[in-house]
Parts: C-alpha cells; structure tokens; sequence
C-alpha cells in the first residue's frame, strides 16, 4: 500500500541551544526520551490544564541542524506557535512554522517507510500505527499517492484519537484524550504548564469523561458529531467514524448506569458497543473493577 500524505498535519521547528530546556519545562511529555530515531508524544496545556494542541516530537540530528520538530494538527499550527512565542522570554530558541515547504506523510499499510521518504521516525503512541516521516513538500506526491481515509480508518480501529475530529482543542483535558494510556504525559517529570491539574486528575482518578472505541450495529456509521444517549440522557458525543467502527467522548459513569439498568447505547439512531483495545489500561464499564478511578 503507498505512502498517504497527511495533508491536515502542519511543522513547526524549533532549535537553538535551549531548546530541549525550553520545551521540556512546558510540554506534558519527557524530552530527555526523545532522540533521533525515537519520537515523542506530548502536548502543550493551558494553565488549566486544557489541550492547546497535541503533537508528535522528532529530534533532528546535529548534521542536519539540530533542534526539534513538532508534527503537529494543521488547525493549531497558528495557534501553537503563538503560545511557543509568548512562553520563549529569553531562551536561546528559533521558533519557524515550517508548513509550507514540508509534507507529514505515514506508511500506508502501517509499517515501515522507506529511507528516501525523508526524516523517518516511529508513531510513539502505538506501534501499529507504523512509521511517519516529515520531508519536503516538492515530489511528495510521487512517494504518497495513499488515501487519507485509509489512514483515519485504521487510526480509528486502533482506537486513537485525533484532535479536532474525537476531541476539542482548548476544552479537553490529557486523560479525556488518552494522552495518559498513549505515552503522552510524564508524571514522573518537574513542572510544565497545566501540571498541577494532571496530576491531581491522575492520583484522584477524576477523569469521568473518556474517548473510547465504539462499533455500530450493522456496520454502519452514524455522522460525525453526533450525540450519543441511553435510556433518554446523554452519554457524551461521537467523533470520528469510519467502517463501522467511531471513537466517541462519553462519560464513562453514564455508560455504567445505563448498562446496568439495560438501556441500548444508541448513536444517531444506531445501537453501538464499547470495544477495549490492548494499549488502555482503565476499567471499562462492565469491568468488575470500573468505579471512580475510570
């Protein structure tokens, strides 16, 4: 299967002799663990504690420059970049939006891409989502002639969620996005922005609101957006769908009432299921073990 061009996905660069410090005393994830050759996954926080934009980290070599670059939503680009500015100050750091020149492309099939493809770096959040590479916008189509529906349709049956289309920038919180199960946060790290509601979130286990794989009866799909309900309250909202099979942000102790008092969770007028992949680790509703901590 060809390499597909993700063409909702924007670059920003950053580099100068602070910026590893710069960007590990803001973003969620831990930089000391990205190296070329092995990517990051983390976000940028509001003091609240709320998603400004989540993006993948890929370190570049000293050869090519050194620095970092965000692969990042192409909606946000704008916007982090302005955040980046504002928390700069005086750090030895060079911000540049390098969205018009590059190309985000991802293995077609969920593997390997190949060397010329251009700066190769593995998905950190899942290993079958296969490798990304960031390379130059000219003679991107003769190396990516994939659909991009493909690769939403895969992403969604893994269970990954995409900012914008299964969760809202500036009104989602890390674990409600998963950024938690998905390598996305460190707990382990000193401060960043937004830290001290994470971490509160994550030792109470406050997060009541989660996106989770769902599948339609009959294999259909309902819109996008829709809102989903059981027995005439609302579970929270479906997002993107594709093959009979959405991710959806659904209070999770809504789901368990309903499931126990043996309502049908319906989405647009489509019966649907909670379906657990491997890489979350949080009860499910139905689970002997579900109660706050979900």
């Amino acid at each position: 299967m060809p390499a597909i061009r993700l063409v909702d996905r924007g670059v920003i660069r950053v580099s100068g002799d602070d910026a590893r410090d710069f960007l590990q005393n803001i973003v969620t994830n831990e930089m000391d663990e990205v190296t070329p050759g092995k990517a990051g996954y983390g976000a940028l926080l509001t003091p609240q504690g709320k998603i400004i934009g989540d993006f993948l980290v890929v370190a570049v070599t000293e050869e090519d420059g050194g620095g970092f670059l965000l692969d990042c939503p192409l909606l946000q680009t704008a916007d982090l970049m302005k955040r980046l500015k504002l928390y700069k100050l005086r750090a030895k750091v060079a911000l540049d939006d390098l969205t018009e020149s590059t190309a985000v492309i991802v293995a077609g099939d969920g593997g390997r891409l190949p060397e010329e493809a251009g700066l190769r770096y593995a998905d950190p959040r899942l290993p079958e989502l296969g490798d990304r590479a960031i390379t130059d916008r000219d003679g991107v189509e003769e190396i990516a002639g994939g659909e991009m529906d493909d690769y939403h349709a895969r992403r969604i049956a893994l269970g990954i969620p995409d900012g914008g289309r299964d969760f809202a920038y500036g009104d989602t919180f890390p674990h409600e996005a998963l950024l938690d199960q998905l390598g996305g946060v460190s707990f382990k790290k000193g401060c960043f922005i937004g830290q001290e509601v994470v971490s509160r979130m994550q030792h109470r286990g406050t997060a009541r609101s989660r996106v989770v794989p769902v599948v339609f009866s009959e294999g259909l799909n309902p819109e996008d957006g829709v809102e989903a309900s059981a027995g005439g309250k609302l579970l929270g909202r479906v997002g993107s769908c594709a093959r009979g099979r959405g991710l959806a942000l659904l209070r999770l102790d809504r789901v368990a009432d309903a499931l126990t008092a043996g309502h049908e969770l319906d989405a647009g007028g489509l019966a649907f299921t909670l379906q657990k992949p491997a890489f979350i680790r949080f009860p499910f509703p139905g689970e002997p073990e579900f109660g706050a901590a979900a």
